[in-house]
């Protein structure tokens, strides 16, 4: 691929990502979802004026690395210690039950398999994209709502951190029971290496970038030096270990996101985020997507999927969330709260994808889980609420 081409190629996958990321935050819903609309538009399933290929799906790659740098930098570890038993046990239910929805839907529309076949892990892999939880949809109808520090908005925001931070490990965990050389607790066993890696020269890393933000506060040196952190985590991670990138990209913001200036890098990193690397991730998942060659099974299992990753989200915190002490509405809300899906999904679908484990076709069930969790989401925490406003008036 020449120069000029991947110079066209990257202005018609900013303008119409941009374009279509905007339009989607007109009608309420995530912009990446227009971002990817974006990709289907532009891609084979519709007006097919860019394709995928090498230098655009190394563009993605370091997008997805600055995405999940970003989550890490965001992750509060003084608001995870406060809430708890109470935030892990929701978080853990809510990637449980969902894994195994998704692993059950998948094996009957697709066939029953023995664990440890590749087509069990396929089955397996799809259970692990509905185990993401993305809490930003849900933030924005709870500061609507000025409900957001109370007891159910803090436990929610909570449990979906330690949630993806979970998620991460069961996906690290897949992939590598893809190798079948490779026996689970031979995956096991380097996963643990890894972070125990990550916890030593972690605190080393951060002692220094603790000295270094208090002398060179809000310089360029600091998100610089940040970046280069992230690049490495995920090299190391994934070339050492046999562990995915990203997730050698979140640890490394998790080591920064209690310095003083972890605020700074994150805007520093969602420059370049937002202005190309990520519009062109989101874009390539359409450009995977070729929707010409959808038939009626995936139709109907797209539809089984949605289904699955909404009511195994309220099933799995829901009830844990009752059985901790939530009283009424209050543990429906918070399985209400963890049902929307984000980037998270996508990013661990593309990595099945790059993995072999999954189709590009199941894409198109991931981006109408996408799409439909961010819409329902705030209207019914908004009906639940209200509910409860107008009984609590009815009492008095």
């Amino acid at each position: 691929m020449d120069t000029l081409e991947i110079l066209r190629n990257i202005a018609i996958i900013i303008i119409f990502a941009k374009a279509f990321g905007l339009i989607a935050r007109r009608f309420k819903a995530p912009q990446v979802a227009g971002e990817i609309v974006a990709g289907l538009l532009i891609g084979p399933s519709l007006l097919n004026i860019v394709s995928e290929n090498d230098f655009l799906s190394g563009m993605a790659e370091i997008g997805v690395i600055l995405l999940m740098f970003s989550a890490g930098l965001e992750t509060n570890i003084n608001e995870l210690k406060r809430t708890g038993v109470k935030a892990l046990l929701i978080a853990c239910m809510g990637v449980a039950v969902p894994m195994i929805g998704g692993t059950i839907l998948y094996q009957c529309f697709y066939g029953f398999a023995t664990p440890g076949t590749e087509h069990f892990l396929s089955a397996l892999f799809i259970g692990t994209i509905l185990t993401a939880t993305s809490v930003s949809i849900t933030v924005s109808a709870l500061k609507e709502l000025g409900k957001i520090k109370t007891n159910v908005g803090t436990t929610i925001m909570s449990a979906a951190i330690i949630d993806d931070v979970i998620g991460i490990l069961v996906l690290t965990a897949v992939i590598g029971m893809k190798d079948p050389s490779q026996s689970l607790s031979a995956v096991a066993l380097r996963t643990v290496l890894f972070f125990v890696l990550v916890a030593v020269i972690g605190y080393v890393i951060f002692r220094v970038m603790k000295i270094l933000d208090t002398k060179y506060p809000h310089t360029q040196r600091i998100p610089i030096i940040s970046l280069a952190l992230a690049f490495a985590l995920s090299y190391i991670a994934d070339k050492y270990f046999g562990v995915a990138d990203i997730t050698g990209a979140y640890c490394a913001g998790v080591i920064l996101s209690s310095l003083e200036d972890s605020p700074y890098i994150t805007r520093k990193m969602d420059i370049n985020s937002y202005m190309i690397f990520g519009p062109v991730f989101f874009a390539s998942i359409g450009l995977q997507t070729n929707l010409t060659t959808l038939d009626t099974t995936i139709l109907l299992f797209s539809i089984g999927f949605v289904i699955t990753g909404l009511i195994t989200k309220i099933i799995g915190c829901g009830l844990v969330s009752r059985i901790m002490g939530f009283k009424g509405n209050d543990s429906l809300k918070i399985g209400v709260g963890m049902m929307t899906r984000g980037e998270v999904a996508l990013i661990v679908a593309q990595r099945g994808l790059k993995a072999g484990m999954i189709e590009s076709k199941f894409f198109t069930a991931v981006i109408l889980l996408i799409i439909v969790s961010s819409i329902i989401t705030p209207i019914v925490l908004k009906i639940l609420y209200h509910h409860d406003e107008k009984a609590g008036a009815a009492a008095a």
